[in-house]
């Protein structure tokens, strides 16, 4: 018996297009997501979830098995389980997960006024809406093991999350806030072998961040202003605030202009303009 493929088809089929955004007409035959919605949802092929569901693949990556558990907002019960029934160790508190939990996920789908991204605790990027797409550039251009801030930030390399200049307003403050939100993970997930990887990996390649981490700063990166050079609308000026959900300590970066001013103006632009760029899973 498949188990994985019969749980992942049941999941499927509950799942109302609507709460993820999809349109719904009275034509519409199947009840839940059709496979091609959540394969683009999970960001895997049609090709490979019709194998994963009709048991002709049955061991898939814990990355993908994550982005099936967002795409299909399972509860923290549901996508452990989901790990179990591919073979895989289910996120414990020793281990940064990411997961975003369905209410998380309902929220942050609500914000289309705004740029909006989920990192997790590491600050790998594991969530973006249309909006951060459009302001920021589309980050699955980027592979996914890439896709992670503090790399970005102190290793900066051809491969970067945002595709346009970026300019921080407060300087040197948002590196140390960075450095400062990492040590506090390594607290959070002492466990953790993706993150002490990350923490190598910065410490032997940025002189800027060692010198940091040397300083024992624990904190939270709560806030910056930042200067995006997007190219059809212009320098857009904006507040970047991060909130933190939870124990599994995910990043929800919101970025946002002051109201009716021509930053705001130039945002909608930006956003108009990448109207069909497609949010990230």
């Amino acid at each position: 018996m498949n188990e994985f493929g019969a749980t992942l088809r049941a999941w499927r089929d509950r799942m109302s297009p609507a709460v993820v955004g999809l349109p719904v007409s009275r034509n519409r035959r199947t009840k839940g997501l059709r496979r091609e919605e959540l394969a683009e949802l999970s960001g895997i092929s049609v090709d490979y979830l019709v194998r994963l569901e009709q048991g002709r693949f049955t061991t898939p990556s814990e990355q993908v098995a994550a982005a099936l558990a967002r795409a299909l907002q399972l509860s923290a019960a549901e996508r452990d389980h989901l790990y179990r029934l591919a073979g895989l160790n289910a996120p414990g508190a020793a281990e940064i997960t990411d997961h975003i939990p369905p209410s998380v996920q309902r929220v942050v789908r609500r914000l289309d006024h705004a740029a909006v991204a989920v990192f997790a605790a590491d600050w790998q990027l594991i969530w973006w809406n249309r909006g951060w797409a459009a302001l920021c550039g589309d980050p699955s251009r980027v592979p996914p093991h890439l896709r992670n801030f503090a790399r970005d930030t102190f290793l900066p390399g051809p491969a970067q999350l945002s595709a346009y200049g970026v300019t921080s307003l407060v300087a040197g403050a948002p590196q140390a806030a960075l450095v400062a939100d990492l040590r506090r993970a390594t607290g959070r997930f002492p466990g953790s072998r993706r993150l002490t990887a990350l923490i190598d990996e910065l410490t032997t390649g940025s002189e800027t961040f060692a010198r940091l981490w040397v300083d024992g700063v624990v904190g939270a990166h709560r806030t910056d202003q930042k200067i995006i050079d997007h190219p059809l609308a212009g320098p857009v000026a904006v507040d970047c605030d991060v909130l933190t959900d939870g124990d599994a300590d995910l990043k929800i970066v919101i970025m946002s202009a002051e109201p009716d001013s021509d930053d705001e103006t130039k945002l909608r632009l930006a956003v108009l303009s990448g109207a069909d760029a497609v949010p990230g899973t």
